[in-house]
C-alpha cells in the first residue's frame, strides 16, 4: 500500500495535539508545575517514537525530519494556546499557560505562538517534505533558522529578565533541548550545497563591472539599510533611557510599549542594536563591492528574524493583554505602523534582490574561463 503524502502523515501527527491538550487539560490533577513539565517531556518522547517507526527511512537520510515533525507538533499547541488566550476556543490548554508558562498570556506571548503555529508550521512541512522527496531546503531552512532564533532568543531573556522571572516554572527549561535541536539543525543547514546560479562568467563580471549608481535597485536598497540603520540605533537609544527630547516623545507618544515591564520590547530593540545594526552595515557593504557570496545565506537568515520579531512587536503593541498605557496611541498608529512594516519589508527586498539576480554577489570569475567566448565571438 502506498503511504500517504508526507504532508498529510506530518499533518496528521501534529493535529494530535488537539486532542491530546484537551484530554490533559480536564484532568484536574495537573495542577502542578512539575507535573506539566514530566507529561509534556513524556508526550514529546512518546511522539519522537511514534515519527521513528513510522518514518525511519526519512530519518535515516536525514535525522531533521524527526526534529521537524515534533516541532510541528509543538506548532499546533502553540496555535491552540493563541487562539484560546484571545477567547476563540477554550478548554484545550489553560492547565499548560496557568502551571506551565503563564509568560505565553502576554501579548508577545500569544503573537509569538501565532507565528509559530501558522509560519513555522508551514516552514516544517514544507522542509520535510523537502526531505521526503530528496531535496534540499536550504533557503527555507536559513530563513527558520533565523526566525526561530530570533523568537526563542527574545522569548527567554524576556522571561529572565522581566516581570515574569519570578514566575519561571520547570516547564521554563525546555529551552535547553530547543536550544540544541536549533544549534544542530543549524550546522546542518549551512551544510547542505547552494543551488548553482545559472550565470555565466561574461555577466558575472558585466554586472560587477557596474558602480552602484548604475544599479538603482541596489542603491535603493543601500539607502534603505541606511535608514533602517538609524532606526535601529534610535530605538536602541530610546530603551536605554537616552535624556534626549526625542527620545522621550518617542517612547511616550509613538511606542510607548518600549516601556513595558515585561522586558521583551526592551530586549528585541537590544538585540537589534547589537545584531541588526552590523548587518545592516555588512549588507551595505556587500551592495556596494562584488563578490561577497556569503550575502545570499545571511540575507534568509536576518529576513526570518526580522519578520518574526515585526509581527510579534507590533502585535503585542497593539493587543488587548497589553496595558492600556503601553499601547500605541490610535493617534499615531499610521506612523507606527509604516515604520515597522517598512523595517520588516526591506530585508525581504534583499532576499528576493540575492536570490533572483546573484551575479554581482558571486566570486569574479578567472580570467581564462572567459577566453573561449571571445574566441566565439
Amino acid at each position: 500500500m502506498d503511504l500517504p503524502p508526507v504532508a498529510g502523515k506530518i499533518a496528521a501527527l501534529s493535529l494530535g495535539a488537539l486532542p491530546v491538550s484537551y484530554v490533559l487539560n480536564s484532568i484536574s490533577e495537573l495542577s502542578h508545575p512539575l507535573w506539566v513539565a514530566l507529561l509534556s517531556a513524556l508526550i514529546l518522547g512518546l511522539l519522537f517514537l511514534a515519527i521513528y517507526s513510522l518514518s525511519h527511512g526519512e530519518i535515516s537520510y536525514d535525522p531533521l525530519y524527526a526534529a521537524f515533525t515534533v516541532l510541528a507538533f509543538t506548532s499546533v499547541v502553540d496555535l491552540v494556546i493563541a487562539l484560546q488566550e484571545d477567547g476563540y476556543i477554550s478548554g484545550f490548554t489553560e492547565f499548560y499557560t496557568k502551571e506551565g508558562e503563564p509568560y505565553l498570556r502576554t501579548g508577545h506571548g500569544i503573537f509569538i505562538c501565532y507565528w509559530d503555529g501558522t509560519v513555522h508550521y508551514l516552514l516544517y512541512l514544507a522542509m520535510a517534505g523537502a526531505i521526503y522527496k530528496r531535496k534540499g531546503y536550504r533557503n527555507l531552512g536559513l530563513y527558520w533558522l533565523g526566525s526561530f532564533t530570533m523568537s526563542i532568543l527574545v522569548f527567554l531573556l524576556g522571561n529572565i529578565l522581566g516581570k515574569y522571572s519570578s514566575e519561571i516554572r520547570p516547564a521554563f527549561f525546555f529551552a535547553i533541548p530547543y536550544l540544541l535541536v536549533l544549534g544542530w539543525a543549524g550546522m546542518r543547514v549551512f551544510k547542505q550545497s547552494r543551488m548553482a546560479p545559472c550565470c555565466d562568467p561574461a555577466t558575472v563580471l558585466e554586472e560587477q563591472s557596474k558602480g552602484l549608481l548604475r544599479r538603482p535597485a541596489d542603491l535603493a536598497l543601500v539607502l534603505y539599510l541606511i535608514l533602517a540603520a538609524l532606526f535601529t540605533l534610535f530605538r536602541g537609544l530610546v530603551v536605554l533611557d537616552c535624556p534626549t527630547d526625542a527620545c522621550f516623545v518617542y517612547i511616550y507618544q509613538y511606542e510607548p510599549y518600549l516601556r513595558d515591564p515585561v522586558a521583551y520590547p526592551k530586549v528585541q530593540m537590544l538585540v537589534y542594536l547589537f545584531y541588526g545594526l552590523p548587518f545592516c552595515a555588512l549588507a551595505g557593504y556587500a551592495l556596494t563591492f562584488p563578490g561577497c557570496s556569503w550575502l545570499q545565506d545571511w540575507a534568509l537568515v536576518f529576513a526570518g528574524a526580522i519578520g518574526q520579531a515585526q509581527f510579534s512587536h507590533m502585535g503585542a503593541s497593539l493587543h488587548l493583554r497589553t496595558p492600556f498605557t503601553y499601547r500605541v496611541p490610535e493617534d499615531t498608529w499610521a506612523c507606527f505602523f509604516l515604520c515597522n512594516v517598512l523595517y520588516a519589508l526591506g530585508p525581504h527586498l534583499l532576499v528576493l534582490r540575492c536570490l533572483r539576480w546573484p551575479a554581482f554577489f558571486l566570486p569574479s570569475p578567472p580570467a581564462d574561463s572567459l577566453a573561449p567566448q571571445k574566441k566565439q565571438q
